[in-house]
């Protein structure tokens, strides 16, 4: 259990010092380093290790032009990973150097970038990207898509979402969102948008639709802390709509976050109808609490000092971490952490 609070220690206490080499790069890459390894080389830790051993193990002897069977951009990786005999280790550590890259991208581009990397880590990081790798590799393709649309780049958005899409088809529903930013170019971007959708329904979605709404919605297939994590993602957009006054006029593509925000409010609604189909699809707007709580400090600044709601805002992510790791009830599954390297 020590390693996820190192994990968790190490930006939080950065983000608490007012480093005024918040964005230079040598300690991210020590950083996404340290987590890549701890992601990568892991040993029986996650709700899906079981799963991705069958994964690989399906994969050894065949040719990379053996039909594919599932998430094509996962089934080629683990085929290239047996290839090598660099077993699911191997796997696991580019899923990792995928999602650590992209949250790294994503966070150096915020308000308090260490901050909102410690937010990342009791949900995203210690659970998604230790836990369930084609949603670790689907999120950081996603974090770096968010990266360029933030700056008014929509076509490597859509680039990045479609790989992301690759390794987790349910990534599919973060295309549209680059439409709704702009008035300018909305016939291009919708045409854009439809073609690209179409071409991943009939490439990757298509032929499993079927299953997919019979084990998310008609078996009513229930996910634990489901509500928690809509109801989080949630308190992100609450206070992302009481400043929003503000974030309008200091940020960037503002109508990227309000929609997301929207989103998230939606799934408060939606979530006892197919728990676990809406828990899939919230997981792609946890980009929103990192954003908004980077930014909070800044944007209360009139109400409270922004160490102090830094100071909150850790301790908040820091209970996050505490009760998941002693209550949760899958954590078990995550402890106690063990690494190939140590082994």
């Amino acid at each position: 259990m020590w390693l996820y609070w190192l994990m968790y220690s190490i930006p939080a206490l950065v983000a608490l010092s007012n480093s005024s080499r918040e964005r230079s790069w040598p300690p991210w890459i020590l950083l996404g380093l340290f987590f890549t390894i701890c992601i990568g080389f892991r040993l029986q830790v996650g709700g899906d290790w079981g799963a991705y051993l069958r994964y690989y193990d399906q994969e050894i002897g065949r040719a990379f032009t053996d039909p594919i069977k599932g998430d094509p951009g996962y089934i080629l990786l683990n085929r290239l990973m047996a290839h090598w005999d660099w077993k699911v280790y191997g796997v696991n550590f580019v899923c990792g150097l995928f999602f650590t890259s992209g949250l790294i991208v994503f966070c150096r581009g915020l308000y308090r970038s260490w901050l909102g990397f410690a937010v990342a880590v009791p949900y995203l990081l210690v659970v998604v990207a230790m836990g369930y790798s084609r949603q670790g590799v689907a999120l950081g393709l996603i974090f770096l898509g968010l990266a360029y649309l933030e700056k008014g780049k929509f076509i490597p958005y859509i680039f990045f979402i479609v790989v992301a899409a690759l390794f987790h088809k349910t990534a599919v529903i973060m295309i549209p969102l680059g439409v709704f930013l702009y008035r300018q170019g909305w016939l291009y971007r919708i045409v854009a948008v439809a073609l690209v959708v179409a071409g991943l329904w009939s490439a990757l979605v298509e032929k499993e639709v079927d299953h997919l709404w019979s084990a998310y919605v008609e078996q009513q297939m229930y996910s634990q802390g489901a509500f928690i994590r809509v109801a989080m993602n949630s308190v992100a957009a609450v206070f992302l709509l009481k400043y929003w006054k503000q974030w309008k006029k200091i940020y960037p593509n503002a109508l990227l976050w309000l929609w997301m925000a929207y989103g998230a409010i939606a799934c408060i609604f939606v979530v006892g109808f197919a728990t676990t189909a809406v828990d899939r699809l919230a997981l792609y707007l946890t980009p929103l609490q990192v954003v908004v709580f980077s930014r909070l400090p800044f944007l209360a600044r009139k109400e409270y000092h922004p160490d102090t709601m830094t100071v909150w805002i850790l301790f908040g992510y820091g209970a996050v971490l505490f009760v998941w790791l002693n209550f949760a009830t899958h954590a078990l599954y995550w402890l106690p952490y063990r690494n190939i390297l140590f082994e």
